[in-house]
């Protein structure tokens, strides 16, 4: 399931990391965007809407759209489309809007 190959952005694979998904641990490639090490793990819903809350994916993949967003290392919001994975990573789904009191 990973992407491999598109025809506007590369993906280099990096060193192999683990990192935690709603508490299960996965593997990725370092620096890798999260959402791309989701989905190679077969993950397909980041989150759901506000207002009728409708399953979101992997959309844009560069920031805009707002699809994507989670809690990482305890920080609500993070657009993981561009956001690098790292050794370690603890990512959740985000609830509604995000609580900036959420870290830890």
């Amino acid at each position: 399931m990973r992407i491999k190959e598109h025809p506007i952005l590369t993906f280099p694979e990096g060193k192999k990391v683990r990192f935690y998904f709603d508490g299960a641990e996965l593997e990725g490639y370092e620096g890798e965007p999260i959402a791309a090490a989701l989905h190679a793990a077969g993950v397909r819903v980041l989150g759901h809407s506000h207002k009728l809350k409708r399953p979101r994916g992997f959309y844009c993949a560069i920031g805009n759209c707002s699809s994507c967003l989670m809690v990482v290392n305890g920080l609500p919001n993070v657009r993981v489309c561009v956001e690098g994975l790292k050794e370690g990573m603890r990512v959740e789904t985000q609830k509604g809007k995000g609580d900036l009191h959420e870290k830890n």
